[in-house]
C-alpha cells in the first residue's frame, strides 16, 4: 500500500516551505498549541490536561489569539484540550487558524468522528488530526481503547481529506504493552501515520520502563521507519526523535536545547503562554501582551527539565535549531 494519499501532497509541500522559512530564521514561533476547551469527555488516570467543568473559551478570544501567533510568524496551530472538538465553535477556530495561513491541527480522543463531523472538518480546512489510542479494550486508566475507536478509524480512512496520525503508548500502568504494536499496524494498514509516545509524569519527565515495553516501542519505531508518509510530513529529523527515544528508554539523558516558550508554544485556556502542557505557569504570559523581549528570554533559556523530558512536539521542534543559540540554565 501507497501510505502517503494524493490529497497529503499539498500538506507536504505547505510544510516543507514551512520548515525551510523556520531554518533560515529564528526569530519567530514554528508551532503552538492552543487550547479553547478544557473539559473533557474522558477522565484518563495518566492525564492532568483535561476537567469536567471548563466552558469553552469564546470564539472572538480564540481569534484573537489566532491573530496575535499569525503576527509572530507562526507557521503550525494545533487545536488541543481537553477534547477540543466539544468546543461548539471549533470549525469555526479552523477556518480562522487557515484564513490567516497557518497550517491547522487537531489533537483529539476521536470519540465524536463520525461521517458527517469528519466532512465538516474537511470543509473546514483542517490538515492534520492525531488520535492517541491506549489499549485494545478499554480499563480504568484509558478508554480510549482501539475497541471503541475502531469504526471512528475506518470513517477516518474513507472520508478524512487530511492527514492522520495515529499514536500509541507505552508506559503508565497500561496493562498490555503489546497492545502498541497492535494498534500501530491497524493505523498503517488504513494508511495512517504511525508513531509511538512514552506516558510521562506530570512534570513530562520520562517514568521507568518495562523490558516489554522497552521492546514493544522499538518494535514500533523499526515499522515506522518504513513509513514513506511520516519521513515527508516530518522534515525535521524522525531519525533524530527516534534517537531521543531510545535514550529515554534506555536511561540516558538527552543533550538538546529546548526552545519551549519560544519556538513551540503553549497557550493554555486563559490565553497565556505557558513553556508546554506540563510546565505550566513558566512563563505566564499574557499570549496578546508576548513580545520579541519575552522569545527571546525563552529561546536562550537552557530548561532543567530537558534531559529526561518526553514531550515531542516540543523535541521536534527544537530540532530546527539544534546548531545554533546556546543557552544559559533558567
Amino acid at each position: 500500500m501507497i501510505d502517503i494519499r494524493l490529497f497529503e501532497i499539498k500538506i507536504v509541500a505547505r510544510n516543507i516551505a514551512r520548515v525551510v522559512k523556520a531554518l533560515i530564521s529564528n526569530k519567530h514561533p514554528f508551532l503552538a498549541q492552543i487550547v479553547p476547551m478544557r473539559k473533557c469527555n474522558l477522565a484518563c488516570k495518566y492525564c492532568n490536561e483535561f476537567d469536567h467543568t471548563s466552558d469553552p473559551v469564546p470564539l472572538s478570544d480564540v481569534k484573537c489569539w489566532i491573530d496575535k501567533l499569525a503576527d509572530l510568524g507562526t507557521a503550525h496551530v494545533t487545536i488541543s484540550g481537553g477534547e477540543p472538538m466539544l468546543h461548539p465553535e471549533l470549525d469555526r477556530i479552523i477556518s480562522h487558524i487557515r484564513r490567516r495561513k497557518m497550517i491547522a491541527g487537531l489533537i483529539t480522543n476521536g470519540s465524536h468522528l463520525d461521517p458527517d463531523r469528519i466532512k465538516r472538518l474537511n470543509s473546514a480546512g483542517l490538515e492534520f488530526l492525531q488520535i492517541s489510542i491506549d489499549n485494545i479494550d478499554g480499563d480504568e486508566v484509558s478508554k480510549k481503547s482501539l475497541r471503541f475507536l475502531d469504526q471512528k478509524l475506518e470513517h477516518l480512512s474513507r472520508h478524512a481529506k487530511f492527514r492522520v496520525n495515529i499514536n500509541s503508548v507505552v508506559g503508565g500502568g497500561m496493562k498490555r504493552p503489546e497492545a502498541a504494536l497492535l494498534i500501530a499496524r491497524k493505523a498503517m494498514s488504513l494508511g495512517f501515520v504511525s508513531t509511538i509516545g512514552i506516558i510521562h509524569n506530570g512534570r513530562g519527565q520520562v517514568t521507568a520502563l518495562t523490558l516489554e515495553e522497552k521492546d514493544v516501542l522499538r518494535e514500533v519505531m523499526r515499522l515506522s521507519r518504513g513509513n514513506i508518509a511520516r519521513r515527508l510530513i516530518n522534515p525535521l529529523g524522525w531519525r533524530l526523535f527516534n534517537k531521543f527515544q531510545e535514550n529515554l528508554i534506555s536511561g540516558k539523558p538527552n543533550q538538546w536545547r529546548c526552545r519551549a516558550g519560544a519556538r513551540y508554544l503553549y497557550i493554555c485556556e486563559h490565553g497565556r503562554v505557558q513553556r508546554c502542557s506540563q510546565q505550566r505557569g513558566t512563563p505566564n504570559v499574557r499570549l496578546l501582551d508576548y513580545s520579541s523581549r519575552d522569545f527571546e528570554r525563552e529561546y536562550y533559556a537552557e530548561k532543567s527539565c530537558a534531559p529526561h523530558c518526553t514531550i515531542g512536539c516540543v523535541q521536534r521542534t527544537a530540532m530546527l535549531d539544534s546548531w545554533r543559540g546556546r543557552q544559559l540554565l533558567s
